[in-house]
């Protein structure tokens, strides 16, 4: 992908993204939906996480980890949840 252009990297990225997060979804509402002491640690796990990425994000950017374009923070935030997303959905199906 290294001649594209670069907001249309980023729509692939957000494309592949989505696919990810929409697996991730459904085991997460399958284990919560569950109940239990399983359920009830990844609703918990869930909620910390969102907060965490937003406390991430937000000191990335004010310290210009993101990037100076917006073009660049768009594709260095979209990795940032792509390894999060995938690390849930591995974790979802191995169970560990």
């Amino acid at each position: 992908m290294s001649g594209t252009h670069p907001w249309f990297r980023m729509g692939l990225m957000a494309w592949s993204l989505g696919v990810d997060a929409s697996s991730v979804i459904a085991l997460r509402t399958m284990k919560i939906a569950a109940g239990g002491k399983e359920g009830e640690a990844e609703a918990g796990r869930m909620i910390s996480e969102k907060i965490d990425a937003g406390m991430d994000l937000q000191r990335m950017a004010l310290t210009g980890a993101l990037s100076l374009s917006g073009s660049g923070a768009a594709v260095k935030t979209l990795k940032y949840f792509r390894r999060k997303v995938r690390a849930n959905r591995r974790r979802l199906i191995t169970g560990r």
